[in-house]
């Protein structure tokens, strides 16, 4: 059976849906007009960007504090010393009169050599800094 033009039907559903229709279905009907969202998404993009860059910084100050502390931990490790280091003791980091590095019991007001740094063995095998 032929509807008139202003009736919405759905063959494939048997119903009449007009009003679930995303255009206007009769002359009367109101005009459907997008929202212009483009000052909303800016604003959205600049809020997202400053949180991210947020996060960004932090991991990069995370990553800068984790290298330093890579490099430190590699600098005692290649130092010269010959004793077994006990964990929780502070050993004490020198630059020799031959160039090298070594490591000791040493405080540095007992001693004459360029102190370099206070190290303290973690149970981890990390040298931290005192």
């Amino acid at each position: 059976m032929k509807k008139p033009d202003q009736v919405k039907y759905n063959e494939q559903t048997g119903r009449y849906d007009a009003a679930l229709t995303p255009y206007a279905t009769s002359v009367g009907a109101p005009k459907i007009e997008m929202d212009d969202i483009e000052g909303w998404k800016t604003q959205q993009v600049v809020v997202a960007n400053s949180m991210l860059e947020a996060q960004f910084d932090a991991i990069k100050q995370q990553y800068l504090a984790l290298k330093e502390r890579v490099e430190s931990n590699e600098r005692v490790y290649r130092a010269h010393f010959k004793f077994t280091p006990i964990v929780g003791k502070t050993y004490h980091l020198y630059q020799s009169n031959q160039g090298g590095e070594f490591l000791s019991l040493l405080l540095p007001s007992e001693c004459t050599f360029e102190h370099l740094g206070s190290y303290k063995l973690t149970d981890h095998q990390i040298w931290e800094p005192v």
